[in-house]
């Protein structure tokens, strides 16, 4: 009986790396042209005013101003409604 595995296969070596995903400059806080506001897979936050939306659902801003989020509800295509969180450039 072999003392020591095999070679050629291996368990390890899967990892990815982290994609730094979230929140980039929270409520309250300045912002400037350009600037990313969130980061996110799918549409977790929505774009309102003076923000627009990525390729990549990435938020950013397109003026300057101060960033503030709020809530509101949401119809989906049969009827139901859902809160979503807005964020906007003020």
């Amino acid at each position: 009986m072999a003392h020591t595995q095999s070679g050629g296969s291996t368990k390890l070596g899967r990892e990815s790396h982290s994609k730094r995903l979230g929140i980039k400059i929270f409520d309250g806080q300045p912002i400037k042209v350009g600037q990313i506001v969130a980061r996110q897979r799918g549409t977790k936050y929505f774009p309102g005013r003076n923000v627009k939306i990525g390729g990549d659902d990435t938020l950013f801003a397109i003026r300057d101003g101060i960033v503030k989020f709020s809530t509101r509800f949401k119809s989906n295509f049969a009827g139901k409604r859902r809160r979503i969180t807005v964020v906007n450039v003020v």
